[in-house]
Order: structure tokens, then C-alpha cells, then sequence
């Protein structure tokens, strides 16, 4: 089965063709960091200009790499939520007009869905039942992956998000957007031990989180520093932050496979990039004896490969849309609403 994807949630206007939920035929990604970059940060209202501007040319070249036309394709998918709103609309509606056109069936997909099915497209050995921490800009999940469309959270975030913290912190720092990238890569060259931040912890449930309180460390940190006429050194404040992050991501999510039982452990998400994040997830799993999976760089980030992915699995459980599909900002990702 042929689905062409289409993915627009945030600043990445992308589309796909993806085969049997496994295979990539083709994969087209139009990115807007460049101009995002002049603020610091995504302007939802040039995004989804943006996203007007580009996604019919990126449509059309996701089937000219595939060497296909509509007519060849079986399905469309699309994000539809959760994500910036503007955003989300322009991929909805464009996907909802291409299939009253052609009669093609219309797959919605949840985006961390997506993030999560990024996976199946590297490790096509990899099934559920598993245990999954989906890390981005906007979420920090546990998920119990239960079957390929059935998931329950675990554990979630009280507040920031570890992208989010990570994008702030490197920004206070002096760091371009996407700050994240850059932090990681600072920190490399810093020594975690240099700083002692606040280990972040919540009550009510182990498995939850919270960066807001580590992140608003960092950047009174900087600007205590800055008032006094001194400079942070960048690479080990990038490092001590960036292993606190990690440190607090990891302990729920080992915590939760042992309570849980699970023996297979999956990243997703734009932070599953993070080196620190993969090589200590790898470590983890080989000193405890499981398997452990995530996607390449490659996947990490917003694409619509792995929508195209998701909803593969997402039609042969019956979930499809008619024209009245609208978009999301918020939705929940074990019980998604179309």
C-alpha cells in the first residue's frame, strides 16, 4: 500500500511516499529555520504563510522523486494534530482537497504518533508491545506503545517540554535557533560537573516532569553573571544543563520499564537526536539487558515520513476521515479524536 503524507504542524512544510508502512519511496522536507532564526524562535503567523507558499510544490516533487502520479497512490495521510494551528490547517485542508478530488481514502495522524512510527522506517524489525519516550520542542512523553494504534501516557511534563527547555537555555546563551543543536554540541567540549543545577521532581506521579524550574536556573544564572560583570563559561554550563536534562528524561523512563516490564525501550521525537540522550539510553538498556531503538538523525526531526508510516497502521485499525476532519492544537495521543 502507497500512502503519500503530508506534514505541516509547525515550520517544516514536508511531504512523503511511504510503502507498507516501512519503506521510504520518496521524502521531501522544506524547511523555514533560516528565516525563523531572525526571532529567535517560530513566529506561528510566517509559518503558516510559509506553509501556503510551499506545500503544493512540495507535494508535487514528493511524487516526482517517487515516480508516481496520484493516480498510483492508494491513500493520503496528513497531521492534523497536535501543533500550531495555522499551521496545521494549511496540511488538513490541501489533503482534504486532494482527496475529494481523487476519491482517495484521508488518514488523519496524531504528529507524536508519527514521531513514534519514525522507528518502523530504520528497525523494520521493531513490533509493539514497547516501552517509547517521545521527546520534542512541545512534549516530553512516556508511552506505553500497546499496539501500533493502541498507547497509553505514563508519564508527561507539568510544564516545559525538554526541547523547549533545552531551545531557552541555549538562547539565553547566546545560541541561534534552534538553540538545542547547538547546545548539544557546545556541551561536548564542556564538563558536566562544572555546575550544580536543580534536579527537577514533581509529586503525584513518578513518571511525570518538569524543566520550567531548571530552565528559569540557567537563565538567572546568566543574567546574576552578566549584571556582575562576569562571563559563564558556555561549553560547561551546555554540558552540566544538558546532562541534568538527560539525567531527569532517563531516571523516569528506566523507573517506568521496570515497573512496567517492558524489555524494549524506543526514543522519538526531535531530542532523540541529542547525543548524550542516545549514548546514555544505550548504555542503560545494555547494563539492564534490553533492546533499544531510535531513529536516525535523519527522522528526528518534523518530517512526513513518518506520517506516511503511522498511517499505514492507522488504516487497517479503520481510522480514516471524511471532509468534516478539522485540525488540532492540543490532543491527546492514546485516545485521538477525528
Amino acid at each position: 500500500m502507497r500512502i503519500l503524507a503530508i506534514e505541516s504542524s509547525c515550520d517544516e512544510t514536508a511531504a512523503a511516499v511511504i510503502e507498507n508502512g516501512r519503506n521510504i519511496i520518496s521524502s521531501v522536507v522544506a524547511t523555514q529555520v533560516e528565516e525563523h532564526k531572525l526571532y529567535g524562535g517560530v513566529v506561528p503567523e510566517i509559518a503558516s504563510r510559509r506553509h501556503c507558499e510551499s506545500i503544493n510544490g512540495v507535494v508535487k516533487e514528493a511524487l516526482l522523486q517517487a515516480d508516481m502520479t496520484l493516480s498510483d497512490v492508494d491513500a493520503l495521510a496528513v497531521t492534523y494534530a497536535p501543533g500550531l494551528i495555522g499551521a496545521l490547517l494549511v496540511g488538513v485542508n490541501f489533503a482534504k482537497g486532494l482527496s475529494l478530488s481523487s476519491g482517495l481514502p484521508l488518514i488523519p495522524v496524531h504528529h507524536l504518533r508519527g514521531h513514534i512510527a519514525s522507528n518502523y522506517l530504520e528497525h523494520k524489525e521493531l513490533e509493539p508491545p514497547f516501552l517509547c519516550l517521545v521527546v520534542s520542542g512541545g512534549h516530553s512523553h512516556i508511552v506505553e506503545v500497546r499496539d501500533y494504534t493502541e498507547m497509553r501516557v505514563l508519564g508527561k511534563t507539568r510544564d516545559d517540554a525538554a526541547g523547549e527547555a533545552f531551545d531557552k537555555a541555549a538562547r539565553t546563551m547566546g545560541m541561534p535557533y534552534p538553540g538545542g543543536i547547538h547546545l548539544d554540541k557546545a556541551a561536548q567540549n564542556g564538563s558536566p560537573d562544572a555546575f550544580r543545577l536543580p534536579v527537577p521532581k514533581v509529586s503525584g506521579n513518578p513518571y511525570d516532569y518538569s524543566f520550567s524550574g531548571l530552565k528559569t536556573a540557567v537563565i538567572n544564572l546568566i543574567h546574576n553573571a552578566s549584571q556582575k560583570g562576569e562571563t559563564v563559561p558556555v561549553a560547561d554550563l551546555s554540558a552540566a544543563f544538558r546532562k541534568t536534562v538527560v539525567d531527569s528524561l532517563l531516571a523516569n523512563f528506566i523507573k517506568a520499564a521496570q515497573d512496567t516490564g517492558y524489555k524494549k525501550l524506543v526514543l522519538a521525537g526531535g531530542v532523540s537526536a541529542n547525543s548524550l540522550l542516545r549514548q546514555r539510553t544505550q548504555e542503560e538498556c545494555g547494563r539492564h539487558g534490553w533492546e533499544c531503538f531510535y531513529p536516525p538523525l535523519s527522522l528526528c526531526g518534523d518530517n512526513a515520513a513518518m506520517i506516511g508510516a503511522q498511517a499505514y497502521y492507522e488504516y487497517l485499525s479503520g481510522n480514516t476521515a471524511n471532509m468534516k476532519l478539522n485540525a488540532a492544537a492540543t490532543m491527546d495521543i492514546a485516545a485521538p479524536s477525528y
